[in-house]
C-alpha cells in the first residue's frame, strides 16, 4: 500500500489517541510542525518519534525555520534568527548565509526535524505585501539565487531538505494569500526575466512548494496551485522536476470546499496536498479525498529523500562564532 498524497500537522505538543490512529490508517507522506507544536526540546523530540511511530517509518518531518516572523521554534530554548532579507541588507555575504543554513538545519535535525521550508526565493519588490516582504532573500534576482543556493548548501550539509518556494515567484503580489487570491498582472516576458528567472536558476532541488497566485497570461483565473497549465508551466519551463507540494490548502487564497481543494490541487499535478491547521475532521477529508500518491509522485518523493547528505561532525559554537563575527564586520 502506497503513502498518502498530503503531509499533515498535529494540533498539540503531544499526540492524542485519536490522532496516533487517524495517522496510522491515513499513512502521510510527511508531517509538519508549527509553534504550537513546539514546547520544550525534549518534547518537541518526543513528538517527532511518535510522530513516525504512528506511521511505523521515518517518515519526513517538515517545519517553517526561516528567521524572523517565520520561525516555529523559539526562544528561550531555540535560537532567534533575524529575517532573511534583513540580514541580506546587513551583509550580502553567501559564507554568512550558508552558516545560517547549516546552523538552523543543526538545530532542527537534533529534534527530528529534517525537512526545512525554505529557502523562499521570492523576489522583494516596492510593492511586496508585508507578510512576505522580509522573508526573501534579496531584492535582484541574482543577489536572490547567491543567497537562496548558500542557505540550501547549509542545510543540505547538515542533512535536512530544502523546500524551494513559493514556485514560480510570490513577489509581486499585494495581496495576503493566507486571507485572499493575488493576482499578477505583469508580461509573462517580463517575469521570465526576474522573477521566474531565479526558481529557473534553483531547478535542481528537490523540493518544491507552488505559489497561491494567479498570472493570467499562464493560468487564467485559477491560482498555480490548481491549475494544470500553471503547474505544466513549472515543470516544463522553469525545469522544477522534483517533488511538488502545495502551499497550505486551508489559505484563503484558494476558493471551494476542502475537498474540491484537494482535487484540484492533485488534478493540476501538485505530488503532495499541505494542510496545516491540525484539525483531525479536515485531515480526514482530505486522506478520503486525496488517495495515494501516484506512481510519478512517489518516484520523485525517492529521489528527494535520496539525495540526503550525511551531515559532517561541526564545531557548533565555531560556526556560531564566525556567523556572529561575520554580522558584527558589516556594522561596523
Amino acid at each position: 500500500m502506497g503513502q498518502g498524497a498530503y503531509i499533515f500537522a498535529p494540533a498539540g505538543l503531544e499526540l492524542t489517541s485519536d490522532e496516533v490512529a487517524f495517522f496510522r490508517d491515513a499513512d502521510p507522506w510527511g508531517f509538519i510542525v508549527f509553534q504550537r507544536n513546539c514546547g520544550t526540546p525534549d518534547q518537541l523530540r518526543r513528538l517527532t518519534a511518535d510522530l513516525r511511530a504512528a506511521v511505523g517509518r521515518e517518515a519526513p518531518v517538515l517545519i517553517d525555520q526561516e528567521g524572523g516572523r517565520v520561525q516555529r521554534m523559539r526562544a528561550p530554548h531555540w535560537h532567534e534568527w533575524m529575517p532573511p532579507l534583513d540580514q541580506v541588507d546587513a551583509l550580502d555575504e553567501p559564507r554568512a548565509m550558508y552558516l545560517r543554513g547549516r546552523l538552523i538545519g543543526a538545530e532542527l535535525m537534533a529534534h527530528g526535524i529534517d525537512v526545512n521550508c525554505a529557502p523562499s526565493a521570492d523576489i522583494a519588490w516596492p510593492e511586496t505585501h508585508p507578510f512576505l516582504k522580509n522573508r526573501c532573500y534579496g531584492r535582484t534576482p541574482d543577489v536572490i539565487e547567491t543567497m537562496a543556493r548558500a542557505c540550501a548548501e547549509g542545510l543540505l550539509d547538515a542533512g535536512c531538505l530544502p523546500v524551494l518556494k513559493h514556485a514560480p515567484g510570490h513577489g509581486r503580489a499585494t495581496v495576503d494569500s493566507h486571507k485572499g487570491l493575488p493576482r499578477i498582472d505583469v508580461p509573462v516576458g517580463e517575469l521570465k526575466e526576474s522573477d521566474f528567472k531565479v526558481f529557473r536558476a534553483l531547478s535542481d532541488l528537490n523540493m518544491v512548494m507552488t505559489a497561491h497566485i494567479v498570472v493570467p497570461e499562464i493560468t487564467g483565473d485559477l491560482p498555480f496551485t490548481m491549475s494544470s497549465a500553471g503547474i505544466a508551466f513549472l515543470r516544463e519551463a522553469l525545469g522544477l522536476s522534483g517533488l511538488l507540494m502545495s502551499d497550505d490548502i486551508s489559505m484563503g487564497a484558494l476558493a471551494g470546499s476542502l475537498a474540491e481543494k484537494t482535487r484540484g490541487s492533485l488534478g493540476a499535478g501538485c505530488d503532495l496536498v499541505l494542510h496545516c491547521n491540525g484539525d483531525l475532521a479536515e485531515m480526514e477529508t482530505v486522506a478520503e479525498t486525496a488517495g495515494q500518491m501516484t506512481d510519478a509522485a512517489a518516484k520523485r518523493a525517492h529521489l528527494a529523500v535520496s539525495s540526503r547528505r550525511t551531515p559532517t561532525d561541526i564545531d557548533i559554537s565555531a560556526l556560531e562564532a564566525e556567523f556572529e563575527a561575520l554580522m558584527q564586520s558589516a556594522s561596523n
